[in-house]
């Protein structure tokens, strides 16, 4: 009897194929700038007016005090004295001719009064009356006048967009192993007995 001969086997021997992928992540930069602001403030208004005050002196009182005042001042000083020193000449002229009637008078009257013929009406002052406030002095301010005007403030502000930039990373995909497929075939057997 004859021995079981086993069957003949074929042998496959498979590899995969391997594929190398190299990849890097990419980088992102994102930059965000700040947001531009102005500010602006012009100055405030401020408006000054001083008009020039005035000083007022009269010292009218003072030049006729001392008979130095205008023509119409000294003609009406003598009008308003002209009665009185009227009364007053009367007065002498009474006396003088009481002396000479008084014949009880040792002296002569007449050569007295041929010494003082030079008259110089002392009694006769034209002149205004003296004081210490004869000078008027008045001083009229002008009108300060102040007008103030705030500006407004002036803003200006702008959002900036961000800057976005993206560098893609290395993606290298190359063959680490190709696929192979082995077949080994059974040894060649004799059927001879």
């Amino acid at each position: 009897m004859r021995g079981i001969v086993p069957a003949p086997q074929i042998q496959i021997q498979q590899t995969y194929a391997q594929l190398g992928i190299d990849a890097d992540l990419g980088t992102q930069h994102i930059e965000q700038p700040r947001p531009t602001f102005e500010m602006e403030q012009p100055r405030a208004k401020l408006e000054i007016q001083s008009p020039n005050g005035r000083l007022e002196i009269d010292q009218s009182k003072a030049w006729d005090a001392l008979g130095l005042g205008g023509h119409l001042n000294v003609m009406n000083n003598i009008y308003s004295m002209a009665p009185q020193i009227a009364l007053q000449g009367l007065a002498r002229i009474v006396d003088e001719g009481n002396r000479m009637a008084d014949l009880t008078n040792p002296g002569n009257p007449f050569a007295e009064f041929a010494m003082d013929w030079r008259r110089t009406f002392d009694e006769f002052d034209f002149r205004g009356p003296a004081a210490y406030n004869n000078v008027s002095v008045n001083y009229v301010p002008g009108n300060l006048s102040i007008e103030a005007s705030a500006s407004p403030v002036q803003l200006r502000t702008a959002v900036n967009a961000p800057i976005l930039s993206y560098d893609r990373g290395k993606l290298d995909i190359y063959m680490q192993q190709y696929g192979s497929v082995q077949i080994t075939p059974p040894p060649l057997v004799s059927l001879q007995g």
